[in-house]
């Protein structure tokens, strides 16, 4: 049926521009896409956004989690002749963090009144690579598979507890080593995150 579909698609006129709403492990999207008059080629601008959220270990420490996906971009795609395949290379306006929030008391001497707050960041702007499969019916509604990588960067991680401006000169000094030692894992832990593998499906319209 695919192979059908592709068929149909690559014997029709290609229209100009497209849109479409788009789902996948960057979140939930919006996506346009222009066909310039170069053969076999197009450029497509989009956006995604999504918060997951889960309750874990992270070094050690249990944490209230938010994966906050945010992130816009452009990609040009190479198109093969009677051929749904495509080549797409990108730059994204990366804005995904990890957010982590703990009330676990941290290192037992400082009470309960002792949380922690987290925030992971990457790379501003993300190189991206990867292959997609376009599948349209009579140049008009149609289905878009994208498989590829996001290269975010080494994570940038911020940590602090909750009630850091209120403790003394002394408590902070104390407390500095260990919030070192936990940021250090937790950098050691994101680095997973560095790669961000893309899989996403969308349905497209072209006008």
């Amino acid at each position: 049926m695919l192979a059908s579909i592709a068929l149909l698609a690559s014997g029709s006129a290609v229209a100009d521009f497209g849109a479409g709403v788009k789902a996948g492990t960057l979140g939930i999207g919006l996506e346009g896409r222009w066909d310039p008059p170069v053969p076999w080629f197009d450029l497509r601008v989009g956006l995604n956004r999504y918060d997951y959220s889960d309750n874990g270990d992270y070094a050690g420490i249990n944490y209230d989690a938010t994966l906050a996906l945010d992130s816009y971009y452009l990609t040009a795609n190479l198109k093969f002749p009677v051929s749904p395949f495509r080549f797409t290379v990108g730059a994204f306006s990366n804005g995904n963090e990890m957010q982590l929030l703990s009330t676990q008391t941290l290192g037992g001497i400082w009470g309960d009144a002792v949380g922690l707050e987290s925030v992971t960041s990457f790379d501003s702007t993300a190189p991206y690579a990867g292959v997609g499969f376009d599948f349209e019916l009579f140049g008009k509604a149609g289905l878009n598979l994208d498989f590829g990588v996001l290269l975010q960067g080494d994570p940038a991680v911020t940590l602090l507890p909750t009630n850091w401006d209120s403790l003394s000169d002394g408590e902070q000094a104390l407390l500095q080593p260990i919030l070192d030692a936990e940021r250090a894992q937790l950098e050691d832990e994101m680095s997973d995150l560095k790669a961000w593998p893309v899989i996403s499906l969308a349905f497209v319209y072209n006008f």
